[in-house]
């Protein structure tokens, strides 16, 4: 018998900590957590390293994790977590800027590599595993790889800063299939989003 497929239990929205980091493209995820934790307190847990909300989505309890480590450190945070709540990788997911999807298209995916974000290899590290899912969020890339670390620690122009954010609600649109592990759906309608 082949065990259920577990739904998403925790959403992780990866970021640098610090004011000046908060709007910067590198911080993508966590405005998807933000957006999530509109009408509830994340309270900061040393015990998590990070920002931690335990909400009540369509009937499904959710944790919601914003890493107060740098980026590099993300897996320290979701691993402490994940431990002490005992959640398997397979119900995390992560949300992230993603470097090779144009700002306004957003992509979930399960499993893979870290594609050189920080975040996701320290993840990967720490969790010894890749099997969890990623919500990956079109940032857009500056042309030139020797400007990747300029452009992800500025902030998006209004406009994209706009396209960011439709994208982050046609995500919240998908959550309650996320929670109930309908993977298949939620990706077919972020998929089929305009490009």
């Amino acid at each position: 018998m082949t065990p259920h497929k577990p739904g998403i239990q925790l959403i992780v929205g990866l970021a640098n900590p610090g004011l000046e980091y908060e709007d910067t493209r590198h911080n993508a995820g966590a405005w998807f957590v933000s957006l999530l934790a509109r009408n509830t307190d994340l309270k900061h847990e040393k015990k998590f390293h990070g920002f931690h909300a335990l909400i009540n989505l369509n009937n499904h309890d959710c944790h919601l994790l914003i890493p107060t480590t740098f980026m590099n450190l993300s897996g320290q945070s979701v691993q402490a977590l994940a431990n002490y709540y005992k959640i398997p990788p397979t119900a995390i997911l992560i949300a992230h800027d993603e470097i090779d999807l144009p700002v306004g298209t957003i992509r979930l995916k399960q499993d893979g590599g870290h594609g050189g974000h920080n975040g996701l290899r320290d993840i990967i590290a720490h969790l010894h595993t890749t099997q969890f899912h990623r919500l990956r969020i079109g940032i857009g890339h500056p042309g030139n790889s020797k400007d990747v670390t300029d452009y992800v620690l500025n902030p998006p122009s209004k406009n994209e800063r706009k396209q960011i954010d439709d994208t982050l609600q046609a995500a919240e649109v998908v959550l309650p299939q996320l929670l109930r592990g309908e993977f298949q759906q939620a990706m077919q309608f972020l998929h089929t989003l305009k490009e």
